[in-house]
């Protein structure tokens, strides 16, 4: 299945069909003991084609129920943040590093992550985003192997792989600190959402006047 997405798509029906295989190979997924605690596989949404991909740590409670990523209280501040920078949530496709929810919402194991990073690995060869930001520690040290942490490293560009990467604070972060001072995490990330959109922009060729 993974080297199968890894050959270049010729059309977007491609890509589309190809997704769903691999979605249902995702649904069926038991490489590890999460899918005992599962009520759903939550395996991403979004667009297939515009080549920008949000990825968190793993799927909450509602995530769990819903079977869709980032639609708890923290994926509803993300798509206020995506919206208030001129994305759309359909325009851009957001996953988790793991695709089952852990218990409690505690940080996956080791083994959990790696047990799920070929589903991630076979995501991005197939969508082939042009920009990923990682939200949060957990896709942080998974991209970068990074012990910086997220304050130290948000805000900054990498490249992985050939794609621009750039980490940014998780919302469910910014729920637990709720001050709009300048410099604090809200104003950094709406920092971070802007420098990001303003990359998209220019990677599409486009200009849309947004200010970093």
């Amino acid at each position: 299945m993974t080297e199968m997405l890894f050959k270049a798509m010729r059309s977007p029906q491609e890509r589309a069909q190809l997704y769903s295989l691999f979605q249902d190979a995702v649904l069926h997924c038991e490489r590890c003991g999460l899918c005992r605690t599962r009520k759903n596989v939550v395996v991403g949404e979004g667009s297939l084609t515009n080549r920008i991909m949000f990825v968190g740590e793993g799927p909450g409670e509602v995530e769990d129920d819903t079977g869709r990523p980032f639609v708890g209280p923290a994926g509803q501040l993300l798509t206020r943040i995506l919206e208030a920078a001129g994305f759309k949530r359909e325009e851009v496709y957001i996953t988790n590093i793991v695709k089952c929810r852990p218990p409690g919402n505690r940080v996956p194991e080791i083994e959990e992550v790696l047990r799920c990073q070929g589903w991630l690995e076979a995501q991005i060869a197939l969508l082939r985003p042009q920009i990923i930001v990682a939200l949060g520690n957990t896709p942080l040290k998974w991209f970068l192997h990074s012990t910086g942490g997220i304050t130290k490293m948000r805000g900054r560009w990498f490249t992985w792989r050939g794609i621009s990467l750039m980490p940014m604070f998780h919302p469910s972060y910014l729920l637990r600190n709720e001050s709009r001072e300048k410099g604090g995490p809200k104003d950094l990330t709406w920092r971070d959402i802007q420098e990001i959109r303003a990359r998209y922009m220019s990677l599409q060729g486009k200009n849309d006047g947004t200010t970093v």
